[in-house]
């Protein structure tokens, strides 16, 4: 009976040993964003007057699921990883970007996977 018990002690510490050894894993979230995409800087694209993220797919958003108005968004993410879409054709329009969402502060960052213009002009409030 007493080898059980200390076996059992044993496997128990280092079970506990074992999960403390282990960071926790930092999850990256996936999520849809809409607002008005600027180039702040040659090279600097952030969207502005942008909405809350929503847990999306990585994929282009369908056309249902694409707005008809702006948005009345009030945050901003630096968009990061850009270098795939012609974000010039973009600029100073509404668009829904998704991607994976670092957050950060003062500005959270969006690892782009998808943009898609939702219309051709930002919202009247828009920051410039």
């Amino acid at each position: 009976m007493r080898t059980s018990l200390v076996g059992a002690i044993g496997l128990v510490l280092g079970a506990t040993a074992l999960a403390v050894a282990q960071p926790a894993s930092k999850k990256v979230d996936i999520v849809s964003i809409t607002g008005c995409l600027r180039e702040q800087s040659p090279g600097t694209w952030m969207l502005v007057a942008a909405t809350e993220p929503v847990p999306s797919i990585a994929n282009a958003p369908p056309k249902e699921e694409i707005p008809t108005t702006a948005p009345p968004g009030k945050l901003s993410f630096r968009l990061i990883g850009v270098g795939e879409f012609n974000l010039p054709a973009l600029k100073d329009k509404t668009t829904v970007v998704r991607g994976l969402l670092i957050k950060d502060t003062p500005t959270s960052r969006l690892n782009v996977t998808s943009v898609v213009e939702a219309l051709p002009v930002c919202a009247a409030g828009a920051p410039k």
